[in-house]
């Protein structure tokens, strides 16, 4: 699951189980996907009311600010930080910033306690994740749940915390698919790509978010990725209409619009010459094709 999948963005969720046994667990406090554009945005880890929590929070776009032990530390797309409550940091938008947008996820008990401690030292408290990775993709899908009121019990909350705290593990001790360490321009314009796929953006708009030149973009982008630019895009929107196409009966037409074209022969062209078969096609063969995913590339 990727970014375009998310169905709701800028929603926050709390949950509170009952039981004495929610501290020897792993459980989630707080989920939620923000943008903020006040400067009233500040958290001081020391004067938080929470205590025994810990937070992991994943920068999409623009740009925040934390502080650790004197230090300040730059968050920009494709950047996480990981802190516990109560401690020394605080984490702001900086008066040059215009927005920072991002998702964290609050955990809670003695396992994330250990989880977060060993982090800290093996990758540090602030890491780089490009947004294909899997603790990242990971994420967003327990988002997802959320918004779709699919967490409604302590077991189903603590299950992805620990499938969460088990991706981090994973992270630190370089285990399961090898993650590519993408140039921080490259992760500017894959996310800028993942959050505006519905909106009729091109090349010069990625090229804009990576803030390069169009000649070093595209060689970089398609070093990084193995695909060009606009590839990477139509992918994205490909991915989304045919969940669209499995999951509503919305027309065409609508969900051509939803995904960034204007014009629904162009996309019903696009999609056919991918796919290998029209949308309308592909949502009938949707109970016989013995698939769950089809991978394009």
């Amino acid at each position: 699951m990727v970014l375009e999948h998310v169905g709701k963005k800028h929603e926050s969720f709390g949950f509170r189980f009952q039981g004495d046994h929610q501290n020897e667990i792993v459980g989630i406090h707080t989920l939620g996907w923000e943008n903020v554009k006040s400067t009233d945005y500040h958290w001081d880890g020391i004067t938080r009311r929470e205590v025994g929590k810990y937070v992991f929070q994943y920068t999409l776009s623009g740009r925040g600010m934390i502080e650790m032990d004197g230090k300040l530390y730059p968050l920009t797309s494709g950047k996480a930080f990981l802190v516990a409550l109560p401690s020394r940091h605080r984490y702001f938008l900086p008066n040059d910033s215009e927005h920072w947008e991002f998702i964290y996820i609050t955990l809670y008990g003695k396992e994330a306690e250990k989880a977060f401690r060993f982090i800290h030292e093996e990758k540090g408290r602030v890491i780089n994740f490009p947004p294909e990775s899997e603790l990242i993709q990971l994420l967003l899908s327990i988002y997802q749940k959320a918004v779709d009121k699919d967490i409604t019990d302590a077991f189903q909350a603590s299950a992805l915390s620990y499938a969460f705290m088990m991706e981090l593990y994973r992270f630190a001790r370089n285990l399961g698919a090898p993650v590519q360490q993408w140039p921080e321009q490259i992760v500017k314009a894959a996310l800028f790509a993942q959050n505006h796929y519905d909106k009729p953006i091109g090349l010069d708009d990625l090229v804009e978010a990576s803030g390069l030149s169009k000649y070093h973009f595209t060689r970089l982008f398609h070093k990084t990725t193995s695909m060009t630019p606009l590839n990477y895009l139509t992918k994205i929107r490909l991915d989304k209409a045919m969940g669209w196409l499995r999951s509503s009966d919305k027309s065409i037409q609508e969900i051509a619009r939803l995904v960034g074209y204007s014009n629904g022969n162009y996309f019903s062209k696009v999609f056919h010459k991918r796919i290998g078969m029209s949308p309308g096609q592909f949502r009938e063969s949707k109970y016989t094709v013995p698939v769950d995913h089809i991978v394009v590339d």
